[in-house]
């Protein structure tokens, strides 16, 4: 047998009911109770005569005993405005249209019709290979180690342009769950494309019709021949292009063996085509005889073709609205761009206002200086959304985490360590991430060492056999303090990732940082608290150049922080006395988090958006322009200057004063923090360090 995947069909049926008030009575010589219409979308295929929807309409005739006829309309569109204004009752239409109907007219589902497999809706997934990054992740049993945030950055395949189990599912789940942002103005169908790519790689597949990638087995051979690293499509689309039927395999040649192929949890389900009503329009003793007889058409041969030709089905089950399109509604409520495909007909509210009527920020004091004032940024966001914004401060970062966990406020800044664990014990999410003042979202920890040790003589002498952080083994090293992520996390998650450092692994339970320390390194090792000479970036740094250490664990650009320039400390040494080896990773900058649970897409998409404009304003002084001189606030996007309202009010030095950055950029956790993440989760009780962390 061969299992053909199950396209979905824009067949629509509309059974129109006419009806005096109380009980009607026969009026014609045939006893018929009634009139009823069917509408059937127009297609290519009428003239094929098993496809034709006249045999629906005399099939329901015989058994209703009512005038059926067969009412064309062009497009599902014209279907729904059939059910509001009561010129239809009943209509078969796809999940989405249903959905549209449900939500915003309040139409109803009698029945929904069954897939191939018997079941009235298809579980969307994603299919990655066994032996990618994200397969390892899926079967490893390392809750540290999320799948579906690997998939940021992987070239995707998707089965077409907006389809259910192949985009909007998946891209709707991912968007809902923070792990995508939404680029692009929400109104524009375009910009789920824009999320796409930007989310996924430049290269991800979303085929046209008839090209070799489109469909569930085209979003598959994508995958298998390389082109994605993931296809989005169902759940048996593998077994369907890929198994054994009746003891062949298929004759796919771009397949690879079924056992390669590893599905990601589902995102949610693809409702098949419900069966539509309008609950204000229809006599309910109809309803129900019409449900009988839709359900009873797999009981005879007649309905089994009806339901094969027509409805490519197996049948159709009683179900209701809720019941049937609720998940999917959650899923498509997330999807930019959803009111554009569906037209102005459809009436979705093309709003990109927030739909909250007061964002609440919230800052932790210590992120707070003298010359800063958080209600600037407040106010500047107040204008851009045009609803009130309230400034919440914290005395900690797990103050903020908890107030965004209880939904006390909206969003909240913070720094790498709240944010990854935010994100990994708090399930927040990543909406982006502010640059530091030299223009970067991410800084490199690295392993400072002195010009002629061993150590860099090992580095620069271009011997592979001379590994220099194999020489770090007994070395003294100046840390910045215990807990901090490029004096201690960073480094030492490095190290023991890449096998330096094991001594631990018989008795991870009384894992101490400390005892690690000194027992790769030095008994002598500097682990600073905060009072010590020795403290911070600078105080490794002294610690490095005093002699006191062999090894300092310190940010890449600390030497020219203290030690060039004319404040430079006394007992710094010269440029080339100072030798770096290789990147042990890189340290997020601070991140602008929140929680999917509470925020909704309309509101975040509109923080987003305010947020994004501070990178557009820059204040000038004497600015010249053909032949005038102006000072104020110069939007770089409209070439307009602002010369009236205060400095501080523009947004250079919003940014510059109140978060010591030079700008934002829309990301996601695990662009931001998965390299990060990926180091430190090498460290044994990272989660009860990061606990101690950030109740400081």
């Amino acid at each position: 047998m061969k299992i053909v995947p199950r396209i979905t069909i824009f067949v629509s049926v509309m059974i129109l009911t006419t009806f005096f008030s109380g009980c009607i009575e026969s009026t014609n010589e045939d006893n018929n109770l009634g009139t009823l219409v069917i509408a059937y979308e127009i297609k290519d295929n009428l003239e094929d005569i098993d496809n034709n929807p006249q045999i629906l309409a005399d099939y329901l005739s015989d058994k209703l005993n009512y005038d059926v006829s067969i009412f064309n309309v062009a497009s599902e569109g014209a279907m729904i405005e059939a059910l509001r204004f009561g010129n239809a009752d009943i209509a078969v239409m796809d999940a989405g249209s249903g959905w549209i109907g449900w939500q915003q007219h309040g139409l109803e589902v009698l029945v929904a019709d069954l897939n191939q497999d018997g079941k009235s809706h298809y579980n969307s997934h994603a299919w990655v290979k066994r032996d990618s990054e994200i397969g390892m992740a899926q079967i490893d049993g390392d809750r540290y180690t999320d799948p579906y945030s690997l998939l940021a950055s992987k070239n995707s395949c998707h089965t077409g342009w907006l389809k259910s189990t192949g985009m909007l599912i998946p891209m709707g789940f991912l968007i809902g769950h923070g792990y995508a942002n939404i680029i692009g103005d929400p109104n524009d169908v375009e910009t789920i494309r824009n999320t796409i790519y930007a989310f996924f790689g430049e290269n991800s597949s979303i085929p046209d019709v008839g090209s070799p990638y489109y469909g569930d087995g085209g979003a598959l051979r994508c995958l298998s021949e390389g082109k994605g690293e993931v296809a989005f499509t169902n759940e048996n689309t593998v077994e369907a292009y890929c198994g054994v039927d009746d003891g062949i395999e298929r004759n796919n040649n771009w397949c690879g063996n079924i056992e390669d192929y590893v599905a990601l949890p589902t995102f949610g389900k693809s409702p098949s085509n419900p069966l539509m009503y309008n609950p204000s329009k229809i006599n309910n003793i109809l309803l129900e005889q019409l449900e009988e007889i839709l359900i009873e058409m797999d009981n005879e041969v007649e309905g089994i073709s009806i339901l094969k030709n027509i409805f490519n089905s197996l049948g159709f089950i009683s179900t209701n609205a809720t019941e049937h399109l609720s998940e999917f509604s959650s899923l498509m409520s997330n999807i930019p761009g959803i009111s554009a495909y569906y037209d102005d007909k459809y009436e979705i509210n093309n709003s990109i206002s927030p739909s909250l009527d007061k964002v609440r920020i919230g800052f932790e004091i210590n992120n707070i200086s003298n010359d800063s004032n958080p209600e600037l940024l407040g106010k500047y966001l107040e204008n851009t959304l045009g609803i009130e914004v309230e400034i919440h401060i914290f005395n900690s970062e797990i103050e903020i985490l908890d107030a965004l966990d209880t939904n006390n406020i909206d969003i909240g800044l913070v720094n790498e360590n709240a944010a990854w664990y935010g994100w990994k014990e708090y399930s927040l999410a990543v909406m982006a991430a502010i640059k530091d003042e030299d223009g970067k979202s991410k800084h490199e920890s690295k392993a400072w060492i002195r010009s002629g040790s061993d150590i860099s003589i090992a580095h620069l002498d271009e011997d592979e056999e001379t590994d220099p952080f194999e020489l770090l083994n007994g070395k003294i090293s100046c840390h910045t303090s215990l807990l901090d992520s490029a004096g201690t996390f960073i480094p030492l998650g490095n190290l023991i990732k890449n096998g330096y450092i094991n001594s631990f692994e018989n008795d991870i339970e009384n894992f101490s940082i400390i005892n690690t320390i000194q027992a790769f390194l030095s008994k002598n090792s500097s682990i600073p608290d905060e009072e010590d000479d020795y403290y911070g970036e600078i105080g490794a740094l002294k610690c490095l150049s005093k002699g006191t250490g062999d090894v300092a664990f310190i940010k890449y650009d600390a030497i020219e922080k203290f030690c060039n320039g004319p404040e430079s400390a006394e007992w710094c040494l010269g440029d080339a006395q100072y030798i770096s080896l290789p990147t042990l990773g890189e340290i997020p900058t601070k991140s602008i988090i929140y929680n999917p649970n509470y925020l909704d897409i309309q509101t975040r998409t509109a923080i987003l958006n305010s947020l994004m404009t501070l990178n557009y304003e820059m204040y000038v002084e004497n600015y010249s322009v053909m032949g005038n001189t102006y000072t104020g606030c110069y939007d770089i996007s409209v070439h307009v200057i602002d010369e009236e309202s205060p400095k501080n009010n523009c947004g250079s030095e919003i940014l510059h004063n109140v978060l010591d950055s030079s700008g934002i950029i829309t990301i996601n956790s695990q662009d931001h923090l998965g390299e990060y993440s990926e180091i430190i989760t090498n460290i044994p009780k990272i989660i009860e360090y990061h606990q101690q962390l950030l109740e400081i």
